[in-house]
């Protein structure tokens, strides 16, 4: 299983670039559940830590607010959300719905923005 990468020092200019400011939040309150990424999902950490590990016995990865993740496609594991997080994210590589939804959603932001 591939792992999951933490940028936890993104520059403004490369999150202007990405667009971050236009995709879609979601908020979890302090919980450990399982989760499977059906997607590759680049996040950016608004608020909150948390600790994702791995089903396979792999290391655990921790990722705090101003992190940049990448959770790669695929990943199976368990997230313990330990301050309550706020993360804004798109999805690409992978489910069809999924990946077309995010980019739904970004594209509707992105106009609200720009009225």
């Amino acid at each position: 299983m591939k792992d999951i990468t933490v940028d936890s020092n993104p520059s403004e200019a490369q999150l202007k670039k990405m667009g971050v400011e236009h995709w879609p939040t979601w908020e979890k309150e302090v919980s450990v559940f399982p989760w499977s990424f059906v997607t590759t999902e680049v996040a950016y950490i608004v608020e909150g830590e948390c600790v994702m590990t791995p089903n396979d016995g792999g290391p655990a990865t921790t990722f705090k607010a101003g992190d940049l993740v990448v959770f790669p496609n695929g990943y199976k594991g368990t997230w313990e959300v330990k301050k309550a997080l706020k993360k804004r994210f798109k999805h690409k590589d992978g489910n069809f719905v999924k990946c077309a939804f995010s980019r739904y959603k970004i594209l509707k932001n992105r106009i609200k923005a720009a009225l």
